[in-house]
């Protein structure tokens, strides 16, 4: 595995929260490389296409987390669980679709360098686990202590941020825009815009299910790509809530609010979860216009997809709904 390949599987590890969508009782999926994963309650589908075209696929059942363990089905935890699943699932579709590119980059230098000799065909256990590893500890650097440092530089030079809601409001701006300028720099790459592609059929995919009509291409392309259950929705309404609650905390000490903030993200996911699930549910209330700013980025991360994209994903759906139809329980449409 070379180095541009590292990178580019580390650009999607990065991007996973914001590429997948997470509803144990609802059609989602999630942007792979070269292809789209599709969840259905009880079960799941990855389709990848290979340079020759070959679509290639991985169909499992998947287990709904809150029945293994019912704690699950309470309120946040619920969000918590759910949310650990999609990110596992996410993680799982990224490494077969990793497999499948490596497997052709390693079978071209074989046949180059010498033609029989067969190379590995997949990505080794420890590299996945170092990637997960470098994007948890990116993730709590870039967006937790940055952040905070900066706003710690800042009151130095002007005291009035001192003040626990003024701090904590320019300790928020200062996140978001650190995503944004990320969303930005990453889209500029020609892989991250194809991985964006793929994204924006997965939504339109998705769209085209929920609207009862048959799920063909052509129907496909007349939805947009803005969905509000992704990912990138939910990450805005993580910061959000994120700055109303840092507000709460007692601690003056930066040691003392990093270490909080750390602690406090599951508190934070599962009621961001709650709000989006909410506001899904009740599209005439005020909480749907936190989904606003992230629909509003779904134009950074969903692109308009080709009819070879869009084909992927429905590919993908088709899989995950034939086995769905073996494993049972029901379908709810948002």
């Amino acid at each position: 595995m070379n180095w541009k390949f590292f990178w580019r599987l580390n650009a999607h590890v990065q991007l996973a929260p914001i590429l997948e969508s997470g509803e144990e009782t609802l059609i989602g999926g999630q942007a792979v490389m070269e292809g789209v994963m599709m969840r259905a309650p009880h079960s799941y589908c990855v389709a990848v296409r290979k340079s020759n075209g070959e679509i290639v696929t991985e169909t499992a059942p998947l287990g709904k987390v809150s029945d293994k363990y019912p704690i699950f089905k309470y309120p946040v935890l619920r969000g918590l669980g759910t949310l650990g699943q999609a990110m596992s699932l996410g993680m799982k579709a990224l490494k077969f679709s990793a497999d499948v590119q490596l497997a052709e980059e390693d079978a071209k230098k074989q046949n180059e360098a010498n033609p029989g000799k067969k190379g590995p065909t997949e990505m080794p256990a420890w590299a996945m686990a170092g990637q997960l590893a470098f994007s948890l500890i990116f993730f709590i650097v870039l967006y937790k202590f940055v952040p905070l440092w900066l706003t710690e530089q800042l009151k130095n030079s002007y005291p009035i941020i001192e003040n626990r809601i003024l701090f904590n409001l320019v300790d928020g701006v200062i996140r978001i825009l650190i995503f944004l300028g990320f969303l930005y720099g990453i889209s500029r790459a020609n892989d991250i815009k194809r991985v964006f592609q793929y994204h924006g059929a997965e939504h339109k995919v998705v769209f085209n299910y929920e609207s009862g009509k048959e799920v063909n291409i052509a129907n496909a392309q007349s939805f947009v790509t803005f969905h509000p259950r992704c990912g990138t929705s939910f990450l805005i309404v993580v910061m959000l809530i994120s700055m109303v609650l840092y507000m709460f905390l007692p601690f003056d000490t930066m040691l003392g609010k990093f270490l909080a903030r750390i602690a406090l993200l599951p508190v934070v996911a599962g009621l961001s979860y709650e709000l989006i699930r909410y506001a899904a549910k009740n599209k005439g209330s005020l909480l749907t216009l936190l989904a606003a700013p992230g629909l509003w980025l779904q134009r950074i991360t969903t692109q308009p997809p080709d009819d070879s994209q869009a084909e992927i994903a429905i590919h993908a759906l088709k899989g995950a709904m034939e086995l769905e139809k073996s494993q049972g329980g029901d379908l709810v449409i948002a």
